[in-house]
C-alpha cells in the first residue's frame, strides 16, 4: 500500500474517531436538558456580565458615582473602543460605522473619546489612570490611518500610565495587519508597549469566511498572524464555530489548520444568533428568512468537543473559558482580572462598560447620543446596575466559576461578608452530584463535563429576575436554574 493511501486511511480514522468520541457531548446534552439545566430549544445565553447587560435600567452619573470609591491602590483594568469596520461580518452585534470614507468621522470620534477619558479622570479625581492590564477593541481598533492609530496612542499613554501595566493587548482584524501599512501599524503599536494581539481570523475555510461576510481570506489571515509573530507579539487567534456551512469535516480541517501555525492561545466562540447586547446583527434577518441553514444543535456540540480534542492533541489546553493555549501564563489578563479577579476596571467608547466592584455601566450604543453627552461635559452612560448585596453575592460566584474557579476564601472578601459554605448548598450539591462541580475545603470549580456548559451552570446562580429565558424554556428538573434559586 502507498505511504500516501496509508497515511490518508489514518487520517480519515482519526477524523472518525474524532466525530464518534464528539457524540458522547450530544448525549450529555439530551441528559442535562432533561434535568433542566439547558434550554429545551437548545438556543444558549453567554454569561459574560451579572446582572446581563440587556437587564440594566438607566442610571445617571450621579447615582453611578455616589457612594463609589477607587480602590485602594488606584489601579484600573481599561478598555478603549474604536467602532468602525470595512463592512458588516453577518454574525457581528455590535454597532459599527461602515466603509473605507470614514476618515473624518474617526477623527471626530478620536476627540471625543479624547475628552471622555477627561471627563472620566475628573470624576475619579486622577491626573493619570494607572492601568493593571489594557485591551484595545471594537470594531476595528486597527482600522485607523497609521496618523490616526499613532494619534489615538499618543493621547491614550498620555492620560494611561503604562509604567506597571502586565500586559497591552489589541483586538485585531487580519486585513489590517498585512503588506506594507499593515506592518506599520504593528510596529507603531509595539513602539507604545503593545504585546499582544487578539486577531479575529473566524475560520481558515474561504468559503465560510464569505459566508460570514469577512473581507479577508485564509491566506490573508495566515500572513497577519506571521507578520505578529515575526515581530515578537503574544497571538490569540478566534473561531466561531455552528456557522452556516460548516460541516463536522471541513470543522476538522480548520482546527488543524489552526494547531499547525504554533501561536501561544486559540479562542472558540459559538454563533449567536439573537443578539446579548443592544445592537441585533444580521444574522439573525438572514436566519428569519431562511436565506442560511444553520448546524444542527447536535452538530455545533460535536464541533466544539471536536475543537477541544484537537487542541489537546496538540499540546493546548483550556486555561481560561474558551481560550486554549499550552503554557498557562498564556491568557488575557484583562479577562482574567475581571471575571475571576473581579476587579475594577474602566472602559473608554461607544458601547463600552465599566465594571466598578459592585456596580456596572454601560455607554451609550448610539454615536449621536455618545457626541452629544461628551460635548456638554457629561459621561456618555446609558444604563448601569448597582448591585445589592445578594447581588453581589452573586456576582462573586458567577464569573470566577464560569471562568477558573471560586476561591472560598476570595469570595468572602469580595461578597461583603458571605460564607460559600452557607449559601445555594442544595444547588452546589446537585451539580456536584451530576458530575458538573467538584469541591475542596479551599475552592470549588467546574468538571470538564460541567466546563463543556460554563454558561448555563453560571446561570445556575443568576436571581430568577436575571434568568436569560424563561421558566418554560427549561424542563422542570433537579437543575433547572428556577430551582433552589434562594440563597
Amino acid at each position: 500500500m502507498q505511504l500516501v493511501e496509508k497515511n490518508f486511511l489514518a487520517q480519515n480514522q482519526r477524523n472518525q474517531n474524532l466525530i464518534q468520541k464528539a457524540r458522547g457531548r450530544v448525549e450529555d446534552f439530551y441528559r442535562l436538558r432533561s434535568a433542566g439545566l439547558l434550554c429545551k430549544s437548545g438556543d444558549f445565553f453567554p454569561s459574560v456580565h451579572y446582572p446581563p447587560i440587556t437587564m440594566y435600567p438607566p442610571i445617571t452619573e450621579e447615582e453611578l458615582f455616589q457612594s463609589y470609591k477607587v480602590p485602594k491602590d488606584g489601579v484600573f483594568d481599561v478598555y478603549a473602543h474604536i467602532p468602525f469596520c470595512r463592512q458588516r461580518c453577518v454574525f457581528c452585534h455590535y454597532p459599527v460605522k461602515l466603509g473605507e470614507n470614514q476618515i473624518e468621522e474617526k477623527n471626530i470620534y478620536l476627540d471625543a473619546l479624547e475628552k471622555e477619558m477627561d471627563i472620566y479622570m475628573k470624576r475619579l479625581g486622577v491626573d493619570k489612570i494607572k492601568a493593571r492590564s489594557i485591551l484595545i477593541g471594537g470594531g476595528t481598533p486597527t482600522f485607523l490611518t497609521l496618523d490616526q492609530l499613532k494619534r489615538f496612542l499618543d493621547f491614550f499613554t498620555d492620560k494611561v500610565d503604562v509604567s506597571d501595566c502586565t500586559q497591552f493587548n489589541y483586538d485585531v482584524d487580519p486585513l489590517t495587519l498585512i503588506d506594507n501599512d499593515g506592518l506599520k501599524r504593528l510596529e507603531i503599536m509595539k513602539s507604545y508597549g503593545v504585546n499582544r494581539v487578539t486577531i479575529g481570523t473566524q475560520s481558515l475555510d474561504d468559503n465560510i469566511l464569505q459566508k460570514m461576510n469577512r473581507h479577508h481570506n485564509a491566506a490573508q489571515a495566515i500572513e497577519s498572524i506571521k507578520n505578529c509573530q515575526d515581530l515578537g507579539y503574544i497571538v490569540n487567534i478566534e473561531f466561531i464555530f455552528g456557522y452556516p456551512g460548516q460541516t463536522l469535516e471541513n470543522w476538522i480541517e480548520v482546527m488543524d489548520s489552526a494547531v499547525a501555525l504554533d501561536v501561544e492561545e486559540i479562542q472558540l466562540y459559538r454563533l449567536k444568533v439573537e443578539a446579548y447586547g443592544d445592537y441585533q446583527g444580521p444574522i439573525k434577518g438572514a436566519k428569519e428568512k431562511g436565506m442560511m441553514g444553520l448546524p444542527s444543535i447536535e452538530e455545533t456540540l460535536m464541533m466544539k468537543q471536536i475543537a477541544i480534542d484537537i487542541l489537546a492533541e496538540n499540546g493546548y489546553h483550556e486555561n481560561l473559558r474558551r481560550v486554549y493555549s499550552r503554557e498557562r501564563k498564556n491568557y488575557s489578563h484583562y479577562a482574567d482580572n475581571q471575571c475571576c479577579g473581579l476587579l475594577d476596571q474602566l472602559g473608554f467608547g461607544l458601547t463600552a462598560f465599566s465594571s466598578l466592584r459592585d456596580r456596572f455601566v454601560l455607554n451609550s450604543q448610539d454615536f449621536h447620543e455618545y457626541y452629544s453627552s461628551i460635548e456638554a461635559g457629561k459621561m456618555p452612560l446609558n444604563r448601569g446596575y448597582i448591585r445589592t448585596p445578594e447581588e453581589q453575592m452573586r456576582w462573586s460566584i458567577i464569573l470566577p466559576l464560569k471562568n477558573r474557579k471560586v476561591w472560598k476564601s476570595y469570595f468572602k472578601e469580595v461578597s461583603g461578608g458571605y460564607d460559600l459554605e452557607s449559601v445555594f448548598q442544595q444547588k452546589i450539591s446537585n451539580l456536584k452530584e451530576w458530575g458538573l462541580l467538584v469541591e475542596d475545603e479551599e475552592s470549588i470549580e467546574l468538571t470538564k463535563l460541567g466546563a463543556f456548559f460554563a454558561d448555563e451552570i453560571a446561570q445556575q446562580f443568576h436571581h430568577i429576575d436575571f434568568i436569560p429565558f424563561p421558566r418554560d424554556a427549561y424542563e422542570d428538573g433537579i437543575l433547572s436554574p428556577y430551582n433552589h434559586n434562594g440563597v
